[in-house]
């Protein structure tokens, strides 16, 4: 089909999922600030006035797991334990040493094997300045717009959860218009849903879509808070989960989903390194216009340290021959756990940022540079 509509969502960075992406994430850069050699792999569920660690590690690193959990819930804006969760939650860890059976195969010899086996999907397009999909990019700007106007409380009714939801209007494979605009946003029980409609609309939808040089969908297609109210944000109405928002963590269903989840992993677990190696690529490429669509494809094999697939799907808009793609590819990125790894310098603290608001298509992350051919 060329002619056809397409949604994808975002979550804010207090949705409960993300909150425990969050909490993962820093045990995962507390961990390489002391130790760069570190071994991660940690899974947060935060419930009803509960947090709870699970998962395995190996550091010469000494973290305050309770600390990094709470600090990052207090950052979030849980801090009213009327809300049925906050930075003084219960807390249990159960985290324990990585298993031996795992570590002889990722660390041998100075080589590094892929720490799990796996496939995993880069993709870019040229929809957006990002090189990102219009849908996934637009739903991502939208939650850390909402977030944005929370903590510089000028939105200050706002509390920390939402969700944002876009619907584009594709012909002839491209964007035209929005068809759909959907957010939900936890508010104060004296603010009503009048309000919360009429600034969500001003202070949100309105900046962004002018950004991208979009106009609003008429009034009927904007939904603010479908239920009409939500003052409840958080675990207590929704239990969260590490690792769980793998759509939103990407494309937003725009490409193909690999295997696994990014957060709580370290760079040697290629369900989180190979994605940022398959979007470096794919990226690079259409970014040189060498194609306006690419999706990378990489599959890896646990205690190997090269991918026993690696593909580049273009959708029919190559400008060069196939095996020109492959030689860029192979120029640009030496596609072994070691080779991404340095050549991404991933194994430093840089991941907290990463889980919230998406994966790609935001300046600061090394899998995000364009390198000129």
């Amino acid at each position: 089909m060329t002619n056809f509509v397409f949604t994808s969502e975002s979550v804010c960075a207090g949705h409960p999922d993300k909150i425990c992406d969050q909490i993962s994430d820093a045990i995962v850069d507390a961990a390489l600030t002391k130790d760069p050699y570190s071994r991660t792999g940690i899974e947060t569920v935060a419930g009803a006035d509960k947090i709870f660690l699970f998962g395995e590690i190996k550091t010469k690193a000494k973290i305050n797991f309770e600390k990094v959990a709470r600090d990052t819930v207090k950052r979030l804006g849980y801090t009213v334990p009327a809300w049925g969760f906050s930075q003084k939650s219960t807390f249990q860890n159960y985290v324990h040493a990585q298993s031996p059976e795992i570590s002889m195969g990722v660390d041998q010899d100075g080589i590094i094997g892929a720490g799990d086996q796996g496939m995993m999907f880069g993709f870019a397009c040229d929809e957006t300045p990002e090189l990102m999909p219009l849908p996934i990019q637009l739903a991502q700007s939208l939650t850390m717009r909402i977030d944005e106007m929370r903590e510089s409380k000028k939105l200050p009714w706002l509390r920390p959860d939402g969700k944002a939801q876009v619907t584009i209007r594709y012909e002839k494979d491209r964007p035209v218009s929005i068809e759909k605009l959907v957010a939900a946003v936890a508010h104060d029980e004296a603010t009503s849903a009048e309000q919360v409609r009429e600034d969500i609309i001003k202070k949100v939808f309105k900046p962004v879509l002018r950004k991208y040089k979009l106009d609003l969908p008429n009034d009927p297609d904007i939904i603010v808070n479908g239920t009409g109210l939500w003052h409840i944000p958080g675990p207590e109405s929704d239990a969260g989960l590490t690792g769980r928002k793998i759509v939103v963590d990407g494309y937003g269903g725009y490409a193909r989903v690999g295997g696994g989840a990014f957060s709580g992993k370290d760079p040697s677990k290629v369900d989180r390194s190979g994605a940022y190696a398959a979007r470096f690529i794919a990226k690079n490429i259409v970014a040189a216009g060498l194609a306006t669509k690419c999706e990378v494809g990489l599959a890896y094999v646990i205690g190997q340290p090269y991918p026993l697939m690696q593909t580049i799907e273009t959708f029919g808009t190559a400008k060069v021959s196939e095996k020109a793609l492959h030689d860029f590819k192979d120029k640009l990125l030496d596609t072994s756990v070691r080779g991404i790894i340095e050549t991404l310098d991933l194994a430093r603290p840089i991941y907290s940022p990463t889980a919230a608001y998406g994966h790609f298509g935001r300046k600061g992350f090394p899998w995000e540079k364009v390198i000129k051919a």
